[in-house]
């Protein structure tokens, strides 16, 4: 599977790029927001890619950071999208944005985008609502730590407050939640 590839820009199209690397050129699919951000032909280039394996053809998807991959797969999880459709959902605006609007149901969102109808974005919206949330969280992140916490029987309040006192300086999930327990009197 190829997961990410550095090397020149060779050529750039309208939906994607050659990429060389070590002397061979990959055809890289990109949506239209990075395809704009791109540096010009001849710099370098580092993308993610998703590595789409059908019968007639191998197809990589590019994407400029880990999270827009991660958001990618999961559109791609959901039934019926495939991988035109999430690369032109990840082209809908910054991730934050498109999060945004689908957590709150805004089906309006994948107006344009051929072959999702409002009964296909009424499905993808109910999907993806859990699953976002998780997106982009990193182990270590305060909100694994104020998701053990509120495990342990502590209110969300008192998760976020007790964690505010841990010093900003500590990182590790494991301590954050340790020094919060303190806080508590546990």
């Amino acid at each position: 599977m190829i997961s990410y590839l550095d090397g020149k820009i060779i050529l750039k199209r309208d939906k994607f790029i050659i990429l060389e690397v070590a002397g061979v050129g990959y055809k890289v699919f990109l949506n239209r927001q990075n395809l704009s951000r791109l540096p010009e032909i001849g710099e370098n280039l580092k993308v993610f890619t998703y590595q789409n394996v059908k019968e007639e053809a191998l197809d990589l998807y590019g994407f400029l950071t880990y999270d827009e991959l991660e958001f990618f797969e999961t559109l791609m999880d959901i039934r019926g999208v495939g991988p035109k459709s999430a690369l032109d959902i990840s082209a809908l605006g910054s991730l934050d944005k498109i999060k945004d609007r689908i957590l709150k149901q805004d089906e309006k969102i994948f107006e344009g985008i051929p072959g999702i109808g409002s009964k296909k974005a009424m499905t993808i919206i109910l999907e993806l609502t859990g699953k976002i949330k998780m997106l982009g969280q990193k182990k270590g992140s305060a909100d694994e730590a104020e998701g053990a916490l509120m495990q342990l029987g502590f209110s969300k309040q008192q998760a976020k407050d007790s964690l505010a006192r841990v010093p900003a300086s500590v990182k590790d999930s494991e301590e954050r939640i340790k020094l919060a327990l303190k806080t508590l009197g546990r």
